[in-house]
């Protein structure tokens, strides 16, 4: 019996350590960009960006079955927002309060396959921050208020929705065929420069299977570009020429309006 124990040890000593089996279809999501550097003109009126993804590895009954789905988010590059309220005073409208919060997204697109309630749990959306009310808006001051910065967050979010820069496309995702998918975002005509991230997550039967990303570079071009630069680059010297520029147009203006 000692023999034959040996034996089976030294058996399973060769075969190496055991491993857990491997799912029969451990899939995952690759995307592309259709372009990944977008110009931005003084005549930008906004843009549509198209997204080309593939699923790899996918289980053929859950794909014929349509229980694959997909969400793909591009998120801008995050600054510090101030938000600001304004109230009457003495019949005047000034801002009377204000809250700043650090890293926010600039700007937030959304496409999916369908519609979010029918693609998985709430909870699942919020431990993944998908969605532009599940995105934490962090406070610079946390001693504030839970109050106070509930009210500022729903506005600065409200804000961004007015003006198009968090957007929703319902049905944005189209599958081409059983792996292969196209997403529609579209970028609004105040869409910040700077790098934007584009990420695709992809859900099993309401279960989050995998996620993939590549990035986006939004930059300033033509004329307004060398501006933007010679401004960055020489603050004093732009200062400088604003204002001698300043001071030349209303000097011409005296002159052609002047009355003899």
């Amino acid at each position: 019996m000692r023999v034959a124990a040996y034996l089976a040890a030294l058996m399973l000593a060769a075969a190496g350590p055991v491993r857990a089996q491997e799912p029969a279809h451990p899939e995952s999501i690759q995307i592309g960009l259709s372009t990944d550097r977008v110009a931005i003109t003084a005549d930008f009126a906004g843009a549509d960006l198209t997204i080309f993804g593939a699923l790899e590895n996918a289980d053929p009954l859950i794909n014929r079955q349509g229980r694959y789905d997909v969400y793909v988010v591009l998120e801008g590059p995050a600054r510090p927002v101030v938000v600001r309220r304004k109230s009457r005073v003495l019949g005047m409208w000034i801002n009377t309060q204000s809250e700043t919060f650090v890293n926010v997204p600039m700007s937030y697109s959304v496409a999916t396959t369908r519609q979010p309630q029918d693609i998985t749990d709430p909870n699942n959306y919020r431990q993944l921050s998908l969605g532009a009310n599940n995105i934490y808006m962090e406070p610079e001051d946390k001693r504030d208020s839970p109050l106070t910065i509930q009210e500022f967050t729903e506005a600065l979010r409200e804000r961004k929705l007015a003006t198009g820069l968090y957007s929703d496309n319902i049905g944005g995702v189209q599958f081409l065929s059983q792996s292969l998918f196209r997403a529609t975002l579209h970028l609004a005509p105040n869409v910040p420069v700077g790098t934007h991230k584009a990420r695709a997550f992809l859900f099993r039967n309401g279960i989050f299977i995998k996620e993939t990303s590549a990035q986006l570079a939004i930059v300033k071009s033509g004329f307004e570009q060398t501006i933007f630069r010679f401004a960055t680059d020489h603050g004093f010297g732009y200062g400088l020429f604003a204002i001698g520029l300043a001071m030349l147009t209303g000097w011409l203006g005296r002159i052609v309006f002047r009355k003899d």
